[in-house]
């Protein structure tokens, strides 16, 4: 099992584990959730898939896509978008995502990035899972570590407790738990300070 961190400036080195990663969010999201997402060419994206993020993807080393997601600065800035969370509390992604999802104003820090597309591909054995969630947390904190953040933001699934602290991964409600389409979401924080060493 392998974690590659992809940027649009070194997409060309990894042949199509690029359009994979795009490839297994359309069955995740699209397909599998039912999601109302774009699409294209069987990928699915959104105005947040552009050169200041970074996409990290667990594979087989045969650009097989087990899991991943994303990563963007909470200081991005193209056109009207910023990152998810701050354009949902703006009110400008329509009401797909609540405008009060946060107890707080979204930060915008350099030191701060948003983890979102996160997923393991349903194609994933459940004999391997656990292992695919241990290798995602870990990937995570390399690749946020690696872009100079301290802190991530993310709004997951509303069961985060039972199973972020397995993974490692230290995080704090900052804000509601949310219905969003299929299911109970809430924005947290994830603390990587303790990791920076």
């Amino acid at each position: 099992m392998q974690t590659t961190t992809l940027s649009f400036s070194n997409l060309h080195n990894h042949g199509d584990l690029f359009a994979n990663l795009f490839r297994a969010r359309r069955q995740s999201f699209i397909i599998q959730k039912n999601w109302d997402l774009p699409q294209a060419d069987g990928m699915e994206y959104d105005q947040y898939d552009n050169p200041a993020s970074r996409w990290v993807a667990v594979h087989d080393g045969e650009n097989h896509v087990l899991g991943g997601f994303r990563l963007t600065p909470t200081t991005a800035q193209c056109g009207i978008y910023s990152y998810m969370i701050r354009d949902a509390q703006r009110g400008i992604l329509g009401g797909s995502i609540p405008q009060d999802l946060l107890f707080g104003e979204a930060p915008v820090d350099p030191h701060v990035w948003e983890c979102t597309r996160v997923f393991v591909n349903h194609a994933t054995p459940m004999a391997i899972r656990r292992r695919v969630h241990m290798t995602m947390a870990g990937a995570m904190t390399r690749a946020a570590r690696e872009l100079g953040a301290t802190q991530l933001v993310a709004l997951t699934d509303a069961k985060w407790p039972r199973w972020y602290g397995r993974c490692g991964v230290e995080a704090e409600a900052i804000g509601r738990v949310m219905w969003i389409d299929d299911g109970e979401f809430q924005c947290v924080s994830i603390n990587l300070a303790s990791k920076m060493h």
